[in-house]
Parts: C-alpha cells; structure tokens; sequence
C-alpha cells in the first residue's frame, strides 16, 4: 500500500503503509499492546460504526468498500463475523480491523474479556506459525508485569532455516516421577505433556487451544518466569485441573495449601537438565518435541504422527 492514495479530481489523503508503519517501533508496540476490545466498550462501536441506522453489509460489500479506499492494498481476506460491528482484514502477513462502513481503521488487539482470549494474538499465531518461539518464555519476560506476550516474529525462513539444521529433540519423559504432574482433559485421549509457566502467555494460549481438544494434557509446571508461589499453590488445590485453569484466567486459586512439592522441584531439575530455558515445550508420547505455542490444526496432525 502506498504512503498516499489518490483520488479522482487530483485530491490526495494520507494513507498509512501498513507493510511500512508496524516495522516503526512505535507502531509496532501499539499494535501489540493496544486492546482495541476495551477501546470499544460502553458504546464506542455505536460511536464509530452505528452513528446512523443502516443494514449492516455482508463481508463481500465491506471488502468492496475496503477495496474503494485502500486500492493498492492486497487485501487477503475479510471476516465481519468474529466481532459485532468489526471486520477482520488480512492482508498478506498483516492484520487490522474496519467497521462495516469502511471508513474506520483500527490497527490493535481484539480481547474478549468473557473468555479472556486475545483474539488478535491468536489470530496472528494461526497466520504466522513462525512467530512461535521455542524461547517465549524469554520474549514473555519483557512484559512479565501484566502477563501480556510480546508478540515478536523472527523472519519465517530464518525459522525455517534452523528448523531444518535442528535435529528431532526427543526428552525421556521416563525419568520423571508421578508427582509433579497436573493431569486435565479427556482421560481416554491421546496424551501430550506440556512444560509450562503460569506467567507465560503463550502457555495460557496454549491451554484454551488444548481444551478444544480431545487430548489428555500432562501439565509440568516449570518456574521460568518466577511463577513457583503460583505453581505451589495450583499444585496443591484440592482440584489441580479447576486451579491450573483458574491460574491462567488471573482468578484467586481456591481449595489450596500445604502440601509436598518434591515433584514441582523434579519437574524443574529435569528441565534445567534437558536445557528448556523457555515455555510452553509440548512433548508427543514417543518424547517428540514442540517448543512454543502452536495453533488447534497443527497439534492434532502432529500427534497423530506428523512433522514438527
């Protein structure tokens, strides 16, 4: 898209690049870090896309509109079912939004406070595989205080690059003990072992797309971002699956107290051991190995035998 678009009659209107303006840091960091949910709440969507009584238009119209203002832009798709009164734009590798007359564009994140899922963050990881990071952890500390990822992609065929020169990393999961593991899920599915944080963002990601699934989650908490209080405290709640969840939404972990972890200081020996310096590192029952986040698709073809 270029700076400038122009219009009949020789006007021109400034039009942000959005290939140029998410590369400045600033943008970058908003577009990150804004939460356009709670921008539009108490009647803000009404404000911008219900000023006047209309029929909303179907999808198809709203990229025809869209294609009007922005015609050097590739626009990729258009979704205006997700969110009531926004439309979801791709285009090529970049996400934003529009309300359905066109004419208002948001580039920020989309967070449902109900389900406490950052729509945008997910979005964004089933577009770009390669903006997972087997160190998140590490990327997740930067903005560790309020428990939101940082969203930084290394270019995908760099990632593919080390992929490829990686051998398959396969952990012994033999050597650990019972104890240290939060057992959830369906207990006749396939089984997947998760090394988590509480504090990681992409592992509370990573827990609402495995409780989509019918798979049996063995969960080892690893303190990698100073979680242990929290980890002590999940592990030690009368109903450890109702606490892990709990501790991943913010809320108060109830039903909890002393107890013995030996087996949360194994989980953090072995990973010292095996060197897992970040999280989520999701492990297969033949000891394949994943490290960070991946989307619903991928996982179920994965454990079901497919390539990392």
């Amino acid at each position: 898209m270029s700076a400038t678009e122009h219009h009949d009659g020789g006007a021109q209107s400034v039009v942000p690049d959005l290939d140029t303006e998410l590369k400045r840091p600033w943008m970058r960091s908003a577009f990150l870090y804004f939460t356009c949910g709670l921008a539009f709440v108490g009647g803000g969507v009404a404000t911008l896309a219900y000023a006047r009584d209309y029929i909303a238009p179907p999808s198809k119209s709203v990229a025809e509109l869209l294609k009007a203002r922005l015609p050097k832009t590739k626009v990729t798709s258009v979704n205006c079912d997700k969110v009531d009164g926004l439309c979801e734009v791709t285009a090529g590798s970049n996400l934003f939004y529009i309300d359905r007359t066109a004419r208002y564009l948001v580039i920020g994140r989309v967070y449902d406070m109900e389900t406490r899922q950052d729509l945008t963050a997910t979005r964004l990881l089933e577009m770009n595989p390669d903006m997972l990071l087997g160190a998140s952890a590490k990327a997740n500390a930067a903005g560790a205080e309020d428990n939101e990822p940082a969203l930084a992609a290394r270019p995908a065929a760099a990632a593919k690059a080390a992929a490829a020169a990686a051998p398959l990393q396969k952990l012994p999961l033999g050597e650990l003990p019972k104890d240290g593991a939060i057992v959830w899920g369906n207990s006749s599915g396939k089984t997947v072992t998760v090394f988590s944080d509480f504090r990681c963002s992409y592992c509370r990601a990573l827990s609402n797309t495995l409780s989509l699934m019918n798979v049996r989650v063995v969960e080892r908490p690893i303190s990698v971002l100073g979680s242990r209080d929290i980890a002590d405290k999940v592990y030690c709640a009368k109903d450890k699956a109702k606490a892990l969840h709990a501790a991943y939404s913010g809320q108060d972990i109830k039903g909890t107290g002393p107890c013995d972890t030996k087996g949360l200081d194994a989980n953090e020996a072995f990973a010292r051991k095996h060197g897992l310096g970040g999280t989520p590192v999701i492990v297969r029952d033949d000891g394949s190995v994943l490290e960070g986040y991946r989307p619903k698709e991928f996982l179920e073809n994965w454990l079901k035998g497919g390539q990392s």
